[in-house]
């Protein structure tokens, strides 16, 4: 695949005009058939979700917890490889882990102290390409954190604006 030759008239086009470089991703989540449970609709894929087993899951489908790493691991995956594309380095493999911290305490409400979040969040690329200079895989790792957008909207998050709107039955 000629990354760049795909790239070109998506650049050119936001270049022309910022306007058409912005968008919104929805994700929806709605109840399934148990409090633990619930489907997310992205819009082109609809994921069944639970709760961990360690707050009352079945342990049989992705956690919230789950799907946040899974999100950070795909867009660090994709932006490895593009940026490594890019960069014209023959690479055999690249492997994204990502790992996180979790104390259950608080998501249970079980202690004040102890927030309902992660506690830390691990990234770790395992990359082979042994033509690569310590110097090309620097850069690599150096741009991939740059234009991940899942990495930098967690070590700068935005606002986040929560709302209740609450649904009402027609003639109640």
């Amino acid at each position: 695949m000629d990354l760049r030759a795909v790239q070109q008239p998506i650049k050119d086009a936001y270049r022309a005009d910022p306007e058409h470089a912005r968008i919104t991703l929805v994700a929806r989540g709605c109840a399934a058939d148990a409090p633990v449970a619930c489907n997310v609709d992205l819009g082109r894929a609809i994921y069944e979700a639970q709760a961990h087993t360690g707050v009352g899951g079945a342990g049989t489908a992705a956690c919230s917890g789950d799907l946040l790493l899974g999100a950070l691991a795909a867009c660090a995956q994709l932006t490895c490889q593009m940026v490594a594309t890019a960069m014209g380095l023959d690479v055999r493999s690249i492997e994204t882990t990502v790992e996180g911290d979790l104390d259950l305490r608080g998501t249970l409400g079980l202690d004040r102290e102890v927030g309902a979040g992660f506690s830390a969040l691990r990234l770790r690329f395992a990359v082979d390409a042994p033509d690569a200079s310590e110097e090309e895989l620097d850069a690599l790792l150096r741009k991939t954190e740059r234009y991940c957008t899942v990495a930098q909207t967690l070590m700068s998050p935005p606002a986040l604006e929560v709302a209740l709107n609450s649904i009402t039955e027609e003639g109640k």
